[in-house]
């Protein structure tokens, strides 16, 4: 009983630890979120990526719609790149956040 206990005290924080999958390895794009504002409900921010002037808008589901996304520098991969023409494309934005959870953002401007 006493090695049961013992082999169990040392696996639970292993077993219990909180594995969320997410890689800062695999957000290799710099994000520097200009502005940020809320729209009816949705974060919607300028920002600057790979020297491209973009608008991106937050999925606009549950409480995030009432908060105001801070400006700064974050982490971000591509998730979606739709291209169908040589004119248009369809692009998301997975944002690693400080605390290690990530939001989406989809591309719904771009500027000069």
């Amino acid at each position: 009983m006493k090695k049961l206990l013992i082999a169990l005290l040392i696996l639970v924080p292993f077993v219990c630890r909180a594995d969320t999958g997410v890689k800062a390895e695999d957000y290799t794009i710099t994000v520097h979120v200009q502005s940020s504002r809320l729209s009816k409900g949705t974060q919607r921010v300028k920002a600057l990526v790979d020297g491209k002037k973009l608008t991106l808008e937050a999925a606009p589901p549950s409480i995030v719609s009432v908060f105001v996304f801070r400006v700064g520098d974050y982490k971000a991969r591509i998730v979606k790149d739709d291209t169908p023409r040589p004119y248009d494309y369809m692009r998301t934005y997975e944002f690693l956040l400080p605390d290690g959870k990530t939001r989406k953002f989809w591309v719904v401007g771009e500027s000069e």
